[in-house]
Protein backbone atom coordinates (compact mmCIF):
# COMPACT_ATOMS: atom_id res chain seq x y z
CA UNK A 1 0.00 0.00 0.00
CA UNK A 2 1.07 3.58 -0.47
CA UNK A 3 2.66 5.70 2.40
CA UNK A 4 0.40 8.89 3.11
CA UNK A 5 2.99 10.78 1.65
CA UNK A 6 2.70 9.36 -1.70
CA UNK A 7 -1.16 9.48 -1.71
CA UNK A 8 -1.15 13.19 -0.46
CA UNK A 9 0.88 14.26 -3.67
CA UNK A 10 -1.04 12.13 -6.05
CA UNK A 11 -4.36 13.73 -4.46
CA UNK A 12 -2.87 17.22 -5.41
CA UNK A 13 -2.32 15.98 -9.11
CA UNK A 14 -6.12 16.37 -9.12
CA UNK A 15 -9.22 18.48 -8.43
CA UNK A 16 -11.11 16.42 -5.98
CA UNK A 17 -14.15 18.51 -4.19
CA UNK A 18 -14.04 18.87 -0.45
CA UNK A 19 -11.94 17.37 2.15
CA UNK A 20 -9.62 14.19 1.99
CA UNK A 21 -11.24 11.24 4.38
CA UNK A 22 -9.92 8.15 3.76
CA UNK A 23 -8.48 5.31 0.81
CA UNK A 24 -8.24 1.46 0.67
CA UNK A 25 -6.66 -0.58 -1.94
CA UNK A 26 -8.46 -3.43 -4.18
CA UNK A 27 -6.64 -5.91 -5.02
CA UNK A 28 -9.05 -8.14 -7.52
CA UNK A 29 -6.49 -6.88 -10.60
CA UNK A 30 -3.66 -8.95 -12.35
CA UNK A 31 -1.54 -5.65 -14.41
CA UNK A 32 -2.74 -2.41 -12.09
CA UNK A 33 -2.31 -1.16 -8.80
CA UNK A 34 -5.71 0.40 -7.45
CA UNK A 35 -7.13 2.45 -4.73
CA UNK A 36 -10.40 4.12 -3.85
CA UNK A 37 -10.46 7.40 -2.63
CA UNK A 38 -13.04 8.87 -0.27
CA UNK A 39 -13.87 12.87 -0.30
CA UNK A 40 -16.30 14.78 1.70
CA UNK A 41 -18.17 18.48 0.95
CA UNK A 42 -20.86 19.97 3.00
CA UNK A 43 -22.07 16.34 3.72
CA UNK A 44 -21.56 14.99 0.71
CA UNK A 45 -19.42 11.82 0.32
CA UNK A 46 -17.74 11.33 -3.25
CA UNK A 47 -15.60 8.36 -4.19
CA UNK A 48 -13.00 7.74 -6.52
CA UNK A 49 -10.75 5.27 -8.04
CA UNK A 50 -6.86 5.81 -8.22
CA UNK A 51 -5.24 3.72 -10.31
CA UNK A 52 -1.30 3.24 -11.31
CA UNK A 53 -1.18 2.23 -14.64
CA UNK A 54 1.48 -0.87 -15.59
CA UNK A 55 3.84 0.42 -18.07
CA UNK A 56 6.35 -2.13 -18.53
CA UNK A 57 2.90 -3.54 -19.73
CA UNK A 58 1.53 -0.59 -21.69
CA UNK A 59 4.51 1.64 -22.80
CA UNK A 60 2.85 4.62 -23.76
CA UNK A 61 0.43 6.17 -21.08
CA UNK A 62 -0.44 8.53 -23.97
CA UNK A 63 -2.07 6.28 -26.61
CA UNK A 64 -3.62 4.45 -23.99
CA UNK A 65 -5.32 6.78 -22.35
CA UNK A 66 -6.61 8.72 -25.75
CA UNK A 67 -8.11 5.29 -26.57
CA UNK A 68 -9.63 4.89 -23.42
CA UNK A 69 -11.33 8.32 -23.10
CA UNK A 70 -12.34 8.74 -26.69
CA UNK A 71 -14.09 5.16 -26.25
CA UNK A 72 -15.64 6.12 -22.69
CA UNK A 73 -17.04 9.47 -24.45
CA UNK A 74 -18.45 8.38 -27.13
CA UNK A 75 -20.59 5.41 -25.04
CA UNK A 76 -21.41 8.57 -22.66
CA UNK A 77 -22.83 10.64 -25.98
CA UNK A 78 -25.20 7.33 -26.31
CA UNK A 79 -26.28 6.69 -23.10
CA UNK A 80 -27.19 10.24 -22.33
CA UNK A 81 -29.09 11.11 -18.95
CA UNK A 82 -27.50 7.44 -17.68
CA UNK A 83 -24.33 8.22 -18.33
CA UNK A 84 -22.71 8.41 -14.74
CA UNK A 85 -23.02 4.42 -14.15
CA UNK A 86 -23.00 3.17 -18.18
CA UNK A 87 -19.10 4.16 -18.28
CA UNK A 88 -16.37 5.31 -16.91
CA UNK A 89 -15.27 8.78 -15.86
CA UNK A 90 -11.85 10.04 -16.47
CA UNK A 91 -10.45 12.85 -14.52
CA UNK A 92 -8.22 15.03 -15.95
CA UNK A 93 -4.86 15.51 -13.68
CA UNK A 94 -3.44 19.22 -13.23
CA UNK A 95 -1.24 18.52 -16.49
CA UNK A 96 -4.04 18.94 -18.66
CA UNK A 97 -3.52 15.03 -19.34
CA UNK A 98 -5.30 12.20 -18.10
CA UNK A 99 -2.56 11.15 -15.98
CA UNK A 100 0.00 12.30 -13.85
CA UNK A 101 3.32 10.99 -13.19
CA UNK A 102 4.67 10.80 -9.10
CA UNK A 103 8.47 11.42 -8.04
CA UNK A 104 9.47 7.88 -8.71
CA UNK A 105 8.38 7.78 -12.50
CA UNK A 106 4.74 5.75 -11.44
CA UNK A 107 2.06 6.46 -14.04
CA UNK A 108 -1.17 7.03 -12.43
CA UNK A 109 -5.37 7.80 -13.65
CA UNK A 110 -8.25 9.00 -11.82
CA UNK A 111 -12.09 7.92 -12.84
CA UNK A 112 -15.30 8.54 -10.38
CA UNK A 113 -15.91 5.45 -7.92
CA UNK A 114 -19.41 3.62 -9.43
CA UNK A 115 -21.73 2.64 -6.41
CA UNK A 116 -24.61 0.54 -5.97
CA UNK A 117 -22.80 -2.85 -7.77
CA UNK A 118 -20.88 -5.90 -7.74
CA UNK A 119 -18.49 -8.17 -9.37
CA UNK A 120 -18.59 -11.63 -10.48
CA UNK A 121 -15.39 -14.09 -10.41
CA UNK A 122 -17.43 -17.38 -11.19
CA UNK A 123 -20.37 -18.28 -13.26
CA UNK A 124 -23.03 -19.68 -10.94
CA UNK A 125 -26.11 -19.72 -13.33
CA UNK A 126 -26.76 -19.31 -16.97
CA UNK A 127 -28.75 -16.04 -15.89
CA UNK A 128 -25.16 -14.60 -14.76
CA UNK A 129 -23.61 -15.34 -17.77
CA UNK A 130 -27.12 -14.30 -20.32
CA UNK A 131 -26.38 -11.17 -18.37
CA UNK A 132 -22.72 -10.97 -19.17
CA UNK A 133 -23.62 -11.64 -23.00
CA UNK A 134 -25.42 -8.71 -23.02
CA UNK A 135 -23.44 -6.77 -20.98
CA UNK A 136 -20.39 -7.22 -24.29
CA UNK A 137 -23.64 -7.51 -26.77
CA UNK A 138 -24.52 -3.82 -25.65
CA UNK A 139 -20.75 -2.73 -25.87
CA UNK A 140 -20.51 -3.70 -29.16
CA UNK A 141 -23.76 -2.50 -30.03
CA UNK A 142 -22.95 0.97 -29.07
CA UNK A 143 -19.79 1.21 -30.22
CA UNK A 144 -20.45 0.11 -33.88
CA UNK A 145 -20.06 3.82 -35.26
CA UNK A 146 -17.54 4.87 -33.53
CA UNK A 147 -14.42 5.79 -36.26
CA UNK A 148 -12.37 2.82 -35.89
CA UNK A 149 -9.24 4.90 -37.64
CA UNK A 150 -8.84 6.85 -34.45
CA UNK A 151 -8.11 4.15 -32.21
CA UNK A 152 -4.53 3.12 -31.49
CA UNK A 153 -3.10 -0.22 -31.21
CA UNK A 154 -1.63 -0.54 -27.76
CA UNK A 155 -0.39 -4.10 -27.84
CA UNK A 156 -0.13 -4.89 -31.77
CA UNK A 157 -1.05 -8.58 -33.16
CA UNK A 158 -2.82 -9.24 -30.13
CA UNK A 159 -4.84 -11.53 -31.42
CA UNK A 160 -3.16 -12.82 -34.99
CA UNK A 161 -3.93 -16.13 -34.16
CA UNK A 162 -1.09 -16.59 -37.56
CA UNK A 163 1.00 -15.01 -35.91
CA UNK A 164 1.22 -16.61 -32.93
CA UNK A 165 1.09 -19.79 -35.12
CA UNK A 166 4.33 -18.54 -36.23
CA UNK A 167 5.97 -17.50 -33.25
CA UNK A 168 5.18 -21.58 -31.83
CA UNK A 169 6.69 -22.74 -34.76
CA UNK A 170 9.83 -21.27 -34.45
CA UNK A 171 9.82 -21.96 -30.73
CA UNK A 172 9.59 -25.82 -31.85
CA UNK A 173 12.15 -25.76 -34.17
CA UNK A 174 14.31 -24.14 -31.15
CA UNK A 175 13.55 -26.15 -28.53
CA UNK A 176 15.37 -24.26 -26.40
CA UNK A 177 14.50 -26.34 -23.12
CA UNK A 178 14.56 -29.80 -24.79
CA UNK A 179 10.78 -29.96 -24.09
CA UNK A 180 9.67 -30.57 -27.65
CA UNK A 181 9.94 -34.59 -27.44
CA UNK A 182 7.74 -34.93 -24.59
CA UNK A 183 4.58 -33.00 -26.09
CA UNK A 184 4.74 -34.82 -29.51
CA UNK A 185 1.32 -35.07 -29.12
CA UNK A 186 0.42 -31.42 -28.49
CA UNK A 187 2.46 -30.46 -31.41
CA UNK A 188 0.19 -32.39 -33.28
CA UNK A 189 -3.15 -31.00 -32.74
CA UNK A 190 -1.88 -27.42 -33.73
CA UNK A 191 0.24 -28.38 -36.78
CA UNK A 192 -3.63 -30.26 -37.46
CA UNK A 193 -5.35 -27.16 -36.97
CA UNK A 194 -2.93 -24.64 -39.04
CA UNK A 195 -5.44 -22.96 -41.29
CA UNK A 196 -7.67 -22.15 -38.63
CA UNK A 197 -5.58 -19.75 -37.73
CA UNK A 198 -5.74 -17.82 -40.77
CA UNK A 199 -9.49 -17.87 -41.52
CA UNK A 200 -10.69 -14.75 -39.56
CA UNK A 201 -7.66 -12.77 -40.74
CA UNK A 202 -8.21 -13.72 -44.52
CA UNK A 203 -11.87 -12.50 -44.44
CA UNK A 204 -10.70 -9.14 -42.43
CA UNK A 205 -7.88 -8.39 -45.55
CA UNK A 206 -10.84 -9.33 -48.08
CA UNK A 207 -13.64 -6.87 -46.13
CA UNK A 208 -15.76 -9.93 -45.71
CA UNK A 209 -15.63 -9.06 -41.51
CA UNK A 210 -15.42 -5.22 -40.34
CA UNK A 211 -12.73 -3.53 -38.25
CA UNK A 212 -14.39 -2.92 -34.62
CA UNK A 213 -14.00 -1.71 -31.28
CA UNK A 214 -12.85 -4.50 -28.89
CA UNK A 215 -12.29 -4.88 -25.57
CA UNK A 216 -9.71 -8.11 -26.03
CA UNK A 217 -10.35 -9.18 -21.41
CA UNK A 218 -14.17 -10.27 -21.95
CA UNK A 219 -13.90 -11.84 -18.55
CA UNK A 220 -16.60 -12.00 -16.30
CA UNK A 221 -15.05 -9.86 -13.53
CA UNK A 222 -14.79 -6.81 -16.00
CA UNK A 223 -18.32 -6.53 -15.75
CA UNK A 224 -19.89 -4.02 -13.17
CA UNK A 225 -23.76 -5.56 -12.10
CA UNK A 226 -26.29 -3.10 -10.72
CA UNK A 227 -27.02 -4.28 -7.19
CA UNK A 228 -31.00 -4.05 -7.65
CA UNK A 229 -31.39 -5.31 -10.84
CA UNK A 230 -28.49 -8.05 -11.73
CA UNK A 231 -27.83 -6.31 -14.96
CA UNK A 232 -24.73 -5.56 -15.90
CA UNK A 233 -24.35 -1.75 -16.51
CA UNK A 234 -20.80 -0.99 -17.21
CA UNK A 235 -17.79 -2.58 -18.74
CA UNK A 236 -14.14 -1.91 -17.04
CA UNK A 237 -10.49 -2.88 -17.81
CA UNK A 238 -10.43 -1.05 -21.13
CA UNK A 239 -6.45 -0.89 -21.03
CA UNK A 240 -6.80 -3.64 -23.95
CA UNK A 241 -9.42 -1.58 -26.13
CA UNK A 242 -8.79 -1.70 -29.76
CA UNK A 243 -9.13 -2.63 -33.18
CA UNK A 244 -9.58 -6.04 -33.80
CA UNK A 245 -12.86 -8.21 -34.91
CA UNK A 246 -15.95 -8.45 -32.91
CA UNK A 247 -15.53 -12.05 -32.68
CA UNK A 248 -12.37 -12.40 -30.71
CA UNK A 249 -14.12 -11.15 -27.62
CA UNK A 250 -17.13 -13.24 -28.15
CA UNK A 251 -14.85 -16.34 -28.95
CA UNK A 252 -12.47 -15.40 -25.37
CA UNK A 253 -15.99 -15.12 -23.48
CA UNK A 254 -16.96 -18.50 -24.19
CA UNK A 255 -13.36 -19.45 -23.74
CA UNK A 256 -13.44 -18.29 -20.57
CA UNK A 257 -17.05 -18.65 -19.18
CA UNK A 258 -18.19 -22.27 -20.73
CA UNK A 259 -15.95 -24.34 -19.84
CA UNK A 260 -17.25 -26.67 -17.09
CA UNK A 261 -14.04 -27.06 -14.93
CA UNK A 262 -11.25 -24.62 -14.38
CA UNK A 263 -8.41 -23.55 -16.89
CA UNK A 264 -5.84 -26.06 -15.04
CA UNK A 265 -7.78 -29.04 -14.45
CA UNK A 266 -5.50 -32.11 -14.71
CA UNK A 267 -8.82 -34.45 -15.03
CA UNK A 268 -9.35 -33.65 -19.04
CA UNK A 269 -12.55 -35.84 -18.11
CA UNK A 270 -14.02 -32.75 -16.56
CA UNK A 271 -13.57 -30.34 -19.28
CA UNK A 272 -16.05 -29.81 -21.82
CA UNK A 273 -18.19 -27.25 -23.26
CA UNK A 274 -21.50 -26.60 -21.20
CA UNK A 275 -23.88 -25.97 -24.42
CA UNK A 276 -26.33 -24.68 -21.74
CA UNK A 277 -23.65 -21.70 -20.80
CA UNK A 278 -23.22 -21.41 -24.55
CA UNK A 279 -27.09 -20.82 -25.30
CA UNK A 280 -26.93 -18.36 -22.66
CA UNK A 281 -24.01 -16.08 -23.34
CA UNK A 282 -24.91 -16.37 -26.92
CA UNK A 283 -28.88 -15.52 -26.70
CA UNK A 284 -27.67 -12.65 -23.75
CA UNK A 285 -25.35 -11.36 -26.57
CA UNK A 286 -27.22 -10.92 -29.67
CA UNK A 287 -29.80 -9.75 -28.20
CA UNK A 288 -28.22 -6.61 -27.49
CA UNK A 289 -25.76 -6.93 -30.80
CA UNK A 290 -27.81 -8.57 -33.02
CA UNK A 291 -28.74 -5.49 -35.44
CA UNK A 292 -25.06 -3.89 -35.21
CA UNK A 293 -23.29 -7.20 -36.44
CA UNK A 294 -22.92 -8.39 -40.22
CA UNK A 295 -24.21 -11.79 -41.08
CA UNK A 296 -20.56 -13.07 -41.43
CA UNK A 297 -19.85 -11.91 -37.73
CA UNK A 298 -23.17 -13.92 -36.19
CA UNK A 299 -22.22 -16.70 -38.39
CA UNK A 300 -18.30 -17.22 -37.17
CA UNK A 301 -19.46 -16.97 -33.96
CA UNK A 302 -18.98 -20.46 -33.19
CA UNK A 303 -15.99 -20.94 -34.79
CA UNK A 304 -14.69 -17.59 -32.80
CA UNK A 305 -15.12 -19.59 -29.75
CA UNK A 306 -13.30 -22.34 -30.67
CA UNK A 307 -10.08 -20.55 -32.43
CA UNK A 308 -9.80 -18.15 -29.04
CA UNK A 309 -9.77 -21.59 -27.18
CA UNK A 310 -7.11 -22.77 -29.54
CA UNK A 311 -4.58 -19.69 -29.68
CA UNK A 312 -5.23 -19.80 -25.85
CA UNK A 313 -3.75 -23.28 -25.64
CA UNK A 314 -1.13 -22.46 -28.33
CA UNK A 315 0.07 -19.90 -26.59
CA UNK A 316 0.52 -21.90 -23.16
CA UNK A 317 2.24 -24.33 -25.10
CA UNK A 318 4.49 -21.92 -26.67
CA UNK A 319 5.55 -20.40 -22.89
CA UNK A 320 5.80 -24.26 -21.90
CA UNK A 321 8.48 -24.72 -24.86
CA UNK A 322 9.82 -21.65 -24.31
CA UNK A 323 10.60 -22.48 -20.21
CA UNK A 324 7.65 -20.52 -18.72
CA UNK A 325 9.03 -17.45 -19.32
CA UNK A 326 5.13 -15.15 -20.02
CA UNK A 327 2.74 -16.62 -18.11
CA UNK A 328 3.16 -17.40 -14.37
CA UNK A 329 3.15 -21.11 -12.94
CA UNK A 330 3.28 -22.46 -9.87
CA UNK A 331 4.87 -25.52 -10.89
CA UNK A 332 6.86 -27.39 -13.61
CA UNK A 333 3.98 -28.53 -15.62
CA UNK A 334 1.50 -25.78 -14.77
CA UNK A 335 1.65 -24.37 -19.24
CA UNK A 336 0.97 -27.66 -20.35
CA UNK A 337 -2.09 -28.75 -18.07
CA UNK A 338 -3.19 -25.20 -19.21
CA UNK A 339 -2.34 -26.28 -22.76
CA UNK A 340 -3.87 -29.91 -22.26
CA UNK A 341 -7.05 -28.11 -20.90
CA UNK A 342 -7.83 -25.96 -23.76
CA UNK A 343 -6.86 -28.42 -26.46
CA UNK A 344 -9.40 -30.90 -25.29
CA UNK A 345 -12.33 -28.11 -24.80
CA UNK A 346 -11.43 -27.07 -28.37
CA UNK A 347 -11.37 -30.76 -29.31
CA UNK A 348 -14.66 -31.17 -27.28
CA UNK A 349 -16.20 -27.51 -29.48
CA UNK A 350 -15.72 -29.59 -32.67
CA UNK A 351 -17.82 -32.56 -31.92
CA UNK A 352 -20.58 -30.05 -30.59
CA UNK A 353 -19.92 -27.80 -33.55
CA UNK A 354 -23.51 -28.44 -35.10
CA UNK A 355 -25.28 -28.07 -32.43
CA UNK A 356 -23.28 -24.42 -31.15
CA UNK A 357 -24.18 -23.37 -35.03
CA UNK A 358 -28.14 -24.14 -34.03
CA UNK A 359 -28.15 -22.94 -30.94
CA UNK A 360 -26.27 -19.43 -33.34
CA UNK A 361 -28.92 -19.25 -35.44
CA UNK A 362 -31.69 -19.78 -33.36
CA UNK A 363 -30.35 -16.57 -30.89
CA UNK A 364 -30.35 -14.65 -33.92
CA UNK A 365 -33.60 -15.33 -35.31
CA UNK A 366 -35.41 -14.21 -32.10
Amino acid sequence: MQSEFDINYLIKQFDFPGNFKSFGCKDEGHINSTYVLVFEDSGRQYKYTLQKINTYVFKNPDELMENIVSVTEHLKKKAGRNSERCTLDMLKAKNGKYYCIDPDGGCWRCYRYIDGVYTCNAIDSPEVFYNAGKSFGNFQRLLADYPIENLYETIPKFHDTYSRFCDFIKTVKDDAKDRARNVKNEIDFVMKRREDTKVLLDMLKNNELPLRVTHNDTKLNNILFDNDTNEGICIIDLDTVMPGLSLYDFGDSIRFGANTASEDEKDLSKVNLSLELYEAYTKGYLSAARDSLTENEIAYLPFSAKLMTFECGMRFLTDYLNGDVYFKTEYPEHNLVRCRTQFKLVADMENKFEKMEKITADAAAI
